[in-house]
């Protein structure tokens, strides 16, 4: 299964829901605020340093960009929400395309919600899950950058998620995440095997 996924690469780049290909394949979708580690959580989990720029100026992801993991099986990292300084205009036409890409798009098994373990959860994290929530997709939580705590800091906060998404989102789940130490890498890889049926 790892064998497959770091044969992941880049495979095209959409602005519009129109532009994507009508397939029958399979999706997995990686979202998040612009400053959670979501470019770095994908270059963990594919074990390809470079597979997703990583940049020092968070929100620079402007496009649906579509890795191709095997044949019609690919990962898609959304913009980053909540932090890129565009101009107003630009921001509604990501907001227009990315609710058809979420609501309508047929092809996806799953979504990775990329949350800061220092700050989950925000407002902004509260919205994407209502959002995505009406699909009856299922949804995992990448609580990321939890080098940044104690074990037992991440602990609690995992514990705190965990409940929050018990008594109102029993269909999404969470794990720690962290693409520098690698905790929680193996618990996230099978997972994305499992929604994209890697074998």
């Amino acid at each position: 299964m790892s064998g497959l996924l770091e044969k992941t690469t880049f495979w095209k780049s959409f602005e519009k829901y129109d532009q994507l290909p009508d397939d029958y394949g399979s999706e997995v979708v990686f979202a998040g605020r612009s400053n959670a580690g979501k470019s770095s959580a994908l270059n963990a989990l594919t074990n390809r340093r470079k597979l997703a720029h990583v940049s020092k100026l968070p929100g620079r992801t402007r496009l649906l960009n579509f890795f191709e993991v095997s044949a019609f099986k690919y990962l898609v990292d959304l913009p980053g929400y909540g932090y890129a300084k565009v101009p107003d205009q630009m921001r509604k036409s990501w907001g227009k395309a990315l609710t058809l890409y979420l609501k309508r798009r047929e092809q996806i098994r799953g979504l990775f919600a990329v949350v800061d373990i220092r700050h989950a959860l925000t407002e902004l994290d509260y919205q994407l899950i209502e959002w995505f929530s009406i699909t009856g997709r299922p949804m995992h939580l990448l609580l990321t950058k939890s080098d940044k705590l104690t074990r037992a800091q991440a602990e609690r906060k995992l514990a705190e998620v965990s409940a929050i998404l018990t008594k109102n989102y029993p269909w999404a789940s969470a794990q720690i995440f962290s693409s520098t130490s690698k905790a929680g890498v193996p618990e996230a890889r099978e997972k994305l095997a499992d929604w994209l049926d890697l074998t």
